[in-house]
């Protein structure tokens, strides 16, 4: 039996991250469109969540896959599953 099987299905968010301050834990901006009740014009709603970085291996601007979490601290729901694209300095 696969983890994901043992554990069900988890949310995974694409986002960027936007502090590296902390230690194993980055804060990553993740962005969806939705739709304006009023107006029907796409909106852009921004999300900032806390992911555990076991390694520290994320820096600022890095674009990276979290996954849903048990809680690991009193903000911190997700972890990151792998960095998609290195920031360019």
């Amino acid at each position: 039996m696969t983890e994901e099987k043992k554990r069900g299905r988890r949310k995974a968010l694409v986002g960027v991250v936007v502090s590296d301050k902390m230690q194993k834990t980055v804060v990553v901006v993740v962005e969806r469109l939705v739709r304006h009740e009023a107006y029907g014009k796409m909106v852009r709603r921004r999300t900032k969540v806390k992911a555990h970085d076991e390694d520290n291996r994320c820096s600022m601007g890095d674009k990276v896959a979290i996954e849903e979490a048990r809680p690991l601290s009193k903000e911190k729901h997700w972890r990151v599953t792998e960095i998609l694209q290195k920031a360019i300095i």
